[in-house]
């Protein structure tokens, strides 16, 4: 990784060298020379922060989110810490703020996301929670499916988080129809819109950049989760000149840059890192023994809880 350079007046470098233990986070990542922020951060307490400016590779302070659910795969592949659906404490011990685990797909439930949400609240990670809407089953349909399994995990597992950040992920065949339909019914039912994930995928893009106006106009009401692994294809090879192609939002909020799935149904799993000029991915999140999907929020630490206590519904 690179060394971050520290571009400030000698007598800012001069009260940060006095600061004890300084944790920086990243804000707006596509940028060269970006804004971090040092913080003090206890659970209990907004930090304070100094804004400087700093040139390095921004996924070693950028706020961490990680994705899980039953699916994703976890075997260790080196040695180092582990997590499971009952026990997340690797995770939060290696920097991450946020856990959002997935609730189901289709007509299927995820059998392990009241454990993860329980086990994220534990560690008084926020929480949130994304629902694969499958094309071909009514989005309505799975949105509700979506709502009610949400409202039954909060009741058996007895949770005290007030707040839950929900998330549409949308099957690469989908429609804007299934889109809007599924953002429509989350506001219906929650009074939240939702945050939209997109796979990097040449149907959501053709399909949206043709969108009407009045239909990137309702998306666009939602928060973007961005999902760029890879630096490969022209034109795409940052987050800003991917979102760029659906012509639909302006900027976005968080961004899946490292992804694991199966190899051809064997137990090792391939992993996606970004690599793309100074921003390099490493292979593993900290001293973890398996893969990771892990994200970045665009913004500080401060800006991430304010977003979350946004976007999240009150549950």
């Amino acid at each position: 990784m690179e060394d971050m350079i520290i571009i400030a007046q000698k007598n800012i470098l001069k009260a940060i060298l006095t600061v004890i233990f300084p944790f920086f986070f990243f804000s707006g990542c596509t940028t060269n020379e970006v804004e971090i922020t040092e913080s003090s951060r206890s659970f209990g307490s907004i930090p304070q922060n100094r804004n400087i400016l700093i040139s390095h590779n921004p996924f070693t302070a950028a706020p961490h989110i990680i994705n899980v659910s039953s699916y994703d795969p976890k075997e260790k592949q080196r040695s180092g810490s582990y997590y499971n659906e009952f026990d997340v404490r690797a995770l939060r011990r290696n920097g991450a703020l946020g856990l959002i685990a997935r609730c189901g797909k289709g007509r299927k439930l995820d059998e392990e996301c009241a454990s993860f949400l329980a086990a994220g609240e534990k560690q008084r990670m926020l929480l949130g929670a994304y629902y694969f809407v499958l094309k071909g089953v009514d989005p309505t349909w799975q949105a509700d499916k979506f709502v009610n399994q949400i409202k039954k995990i909060k009741l058996t597992k007895k949770l005290q988080t007030p707040e839950i950040l929900l998330v549409g992920d949308f099957d690469s065949k989908s429609s804007v129809s299934d889109i809007i339909k599924f953002i429509n019914r989350i506001e219906q039912r929650t009074g939240q819109l939702p945050m939209i994930y997109l796979e990097n995928s040449d149907h959501l893009r053709r399909v949206l950049s043709g969108a009407s106006r009045s239909q990137k106009q309702r998306i666009a009401q939602c928060p973007y989760w961005i999902a760029l692994y890879s630096s490969d294809r022209k034109e795409m090879e940052t987050p800003n000149r991917l979102m760029s192609k659906y012509g639909i939002w302006n900027q976005w909020s968080l961004w899946q840059y490292s992804g694991v799935y199966w190899n051809k149904r064997k137990s090792m799993s391939v992993i996606h890192n970004y690599s793309f000029g100074k921003y390099r991915s490493p292979k593993y999140y900290g001293d973890m023994s398996c893969p990771l999907e892990r994200n970045i929020f665009n913004g500080t630490v401060d800006q991430l809880y304010s977003f979350w206590g946004k976007q999240s519904w009150k549950w």
